[in-house]
């Protein structure tokens, strides 16, 4: 017997979106050894490098910490007059004697939550995160464990978070898609908190310092998020511009200077502005497809988005595009209109540049016993062959 997830994909329907006419390879090239950039509206993939190479996180943990904060607070668990106490461990570990980035927590003061996000987000402290670490979970390792079972839960795979402040730990990697798709989720689930990462600086305990992403000098529309660095990992950064209607998230790492990354980032959400125009591939409402169903009444159930999908193409040195539906096989009857089915993955070249969720656009109900018969039979065949 085979793998079912064969039978899967050989129930895919393929075909080609004429867009295009030539394939070529892409067009931008970047001193980053891995790096990832999408269109925040239309989820295209603009750039990818590396993308799915695991790295230590450096201070890019932080958004992930912040993002269980978020959602704490969004589901009334936390509020941001709650205070939490600075222990020996975060003092020590994150505070002034540690030597790294620190928001200047006075050992066993109590801070209000809001003042700990902003001296997270913008200052990037590490005596932050663990003040809120262990507020909220009673240790940082504990705090950890949720931030990873969080990250599965907003569809993070494979990011690991070993602790609250991205400092070296053996357990953390992250990938810089999967930070780009956090960065996303942040932006769109929170965007009364996201404000946070634009804020030019902040002062607490009588120390203003600013904030660390360098794009915000560029004006070029720069309104987040973090940077990073660790020896392990090099100069890094997640960052998100909005600019003329658009909104392009990127994530770049392993670069060798602070220098480097700036330049590089910017050049690359330069380009990811200008080098791109936006082509309708299916209307609203529109039949995309369709799914066989099994012992229905039809057999097949047509497919569409709830929306219109657009994606971006490159201006210049265009490349071909192609379109997959993809759905668990079988589908079985009885459906109901509006019920997720498939998934559209489109390529641009070789690279899979965007995806989106398909719905049934019709009700099927069950067929006749003649019929789920007939096709129960058809089904085993085929799982056999």
């Amino acid at each position: 017997m085979i793998d079912r997830s064969v039978l899967i994909a050989a129930s895919a329907i393929v075909f080609m979106i004429g867009l295009c006419v030539s394939a070529t390879a892409q067009s931008f090239e970047t001193r980053a050894q891995y790096a990832y950039m999408i269109d925040a509206e239309t989820g295209t993939v603009l750039f990818a490098k590396n993308e799915n190479e695991l790295v230590p996180p450096a201070s890019l943990a932080k958004i992930m910490t912040m993002e269980v904060v978020f959602d704490a607070i969004r589901n009334r668990r936390l509020t941001l007059d709650d205070e939490f106490v600075v222990s020996e461990n975060a003092w020590r570990t994150g505070g002034a004697p540690s030597r790294t980035s620190t928001m200047f927590a006075e050992l066993n003061s109590s801070i209000r939550l809001e003042d700990l996000i902003k001296g997270v987000v913008i200052q990037s402290a590490n005596d932050g995160c663990i003040i809120i670490a262990e507020g909220m979970s009673g240790t940082e390792d504990d705090f950890a464990r949720v931030m990873t079972q969080r990250a599965r839960e907003i569809g993070l795979e494979r990011s690991v978070f070993g602790n609250a402040s991205g400092l070296p730990h053996p357990d953390s990697r992250v990938s810089m898609r999967e930070l780009v798709l956090l960065a996303r989720h942040v932006q769109t689930t929170y965007p009364e908190f996201y404000a946070y990462f634009a804020q030019d600086s902040f002062t607490w305990n009588k120390i203003r310092q600013r904030n660390r992403n360098p794009l915000f000098s560029m004006n070029i529309g720069a309104d987040g998020l973090k940077t990073g660095y660790t020896e392990a990992s090099g100069y890094s950064i997640v960052a998100s511009i909005q600019r003329d209607g658009r909104r392009i998230f990127a994530a770049l790492g392993g670069m060798e200077t602070a220098k480097e990354r700036a330049q590089e980032t910017r050049r690359m959400l330069e380009w990811g502005m200008q080098a791109f125009e936006r082509k309708t591939l299916f209307a609203a409402d529109e039949i995309i497809g369709e799914a066989s169903v099994y012992g229905g009444a039809s057999g097949s159930v047509p497919l569409k988005a709830t929306g219109q999908i657009d994606i971006l193409v490159p201006i210049t040195n265009p490349e071909r595009l192609s379109a997959r539906i993809v759905y668990d096989w079988p589908v079985t009857a009885p459906v109901e209109a509006g019920t997720e089915i498939a998934t559209l993955k489109v390529w641009m070249g070789e690279t899979l540049s965007q995806e989106t969720p398909l719905y049934a656009a019709g009700s099927i109900d069950k067929g006749s016993m003649y019929r789920q018969a007939v096709d129960a039979l058809q089904e085993l065949m085929l799982f056999w062959l």
